[in-house]
């Protein structure tokens, strides 16, 4: 069976409710009139006064639309207020481009072989992705330049341009040792640089298993507040306590870490992820401080693929 994901378009326009709105008061942006109160006229009832007697009827009339149209401007006005004070994330189908996010196309996951379970299915013993590794790594945002180096052969990476990622030869040597014995099987990758110098590495490792995948996360790559080994250009990272929880998947478990001030050059921020039989490392960097936006947001996509 084909799982697929894809983004649906989002609006934040409300229903209509198909009642009027009130005349003399001026409509508040993304309020709906209140279903089932009953339009108000342009003017009040003119009832003829009696003769002999003080009528009374036309300022108490007057009085309760004067208090009716009151009224309904201020709750509309408190409404739109509180639609405004909220932050864009907190409100339904409001569109959030301008927080910093890239655009990214339509995330959808490769296709199963016939009869191969999905990776968390209860079948799959072995948490293994049977899909295409190469498909499950997340497609680059509109207008990023690709990365030629991280194109491999046919989709697949050596082992010594990951590994060209860390920053001392000791590191790297140790790293290939644990590979090597571990049964790696394929590495899939993709970079891109973004028109700001947004620089983005994407490494997927996959191993026999999911229990070989996290012992080789645990002992050789993350600890809870430092990675294990060093990156190039990021001698100290730190964990990243700003990286929304609520955002993470059910099946992935991730360790982020951002490299603190002063950095040097750039600013380095990397997550390592465990999903399955898959161990992944996304690395972002820039010059001046790697934004913290489109790095949260291309984790979380990353993670959502390999669910």
């Amino acid at each position: 069976m084909t799982e697929q994901h894809t983004s649906a378009p989002m609006t934040g326009e409300a229903p209509s409710t198909g009642v009027p709105p009130v005349p003399g008061v001026p409509p508040v942006p993304g309020v709906p009139p209140v279903p089932g109160v009953p339009p108000v006229p342009d003017h009040p009832p003119v009832v003829a006064p009696v003769r002999g007697r003080k009528d009374r009827r036309v300022p108490r009339g007057v009085l309760r639309w004067t208090v009716a149209v009151v009224a309904f401007a201020v709750a509309g006005a408190s409404t739109a207020y509180g639609v405004t004070q909220m932050k864009r994330t907190d409100v339904p189908g409001l569109a959030t481009r301008s927080d910093g996010r890239w655009d990214y196309p339509a995330i959808v996951r490769p296709p199963l072989p016939a009869g191969s379970p999905a990776p968390f299915a209860d079948a799959n013993k072995g948490t293994s992705h049977y899909a295409d590794l190469r498909g499950l790594v997340l497609p680059a945002p509109k207008g990023a330049k690709p990365d030629k180096r991280l194109r491999g052969d046919h989709g697949w990476l050596t082992t010594k341009v990951f590994l060209s990622e860390y920053a001392t030869k000791e590191d790297r040597a140790a790293l290939a040792d644990t590979l090597r014995d571990r049964g790696l099987r394929h590495i899939a990758a993709r970079g891109w640089t973004m028109p700001d110098g947004t620089r983005t590495r994407i490494y997927l490792l996959q191993f026999d298993t999911g229990l070989v995948a996290g012992r080789v996360q645990e002992e050789q790559f993350t600890d809870y507040t430092t990675p294990v080994r060093d990156l190039r250009g990021a001698p100290l990272a730190l964990l990243d306590e700003t990286f929304p929880e609520a955002a993470k998947t059910a099946h992935v478990s991730h360790h982020v870490y951002v490299e603190p001030r002063p950095y040097g050059a750039e600013q380095v921020r990397q997550a390592y992820l465990t999903a399955g039989d898959v161990l992944a490392l996304v690395v972002q960097s820039r010059k001046g401080g790697a934004k913290k936006i489109p790095f949260q947001q291309t984790v979380v996509l990353q993670e959502q693929l390999l669910d």
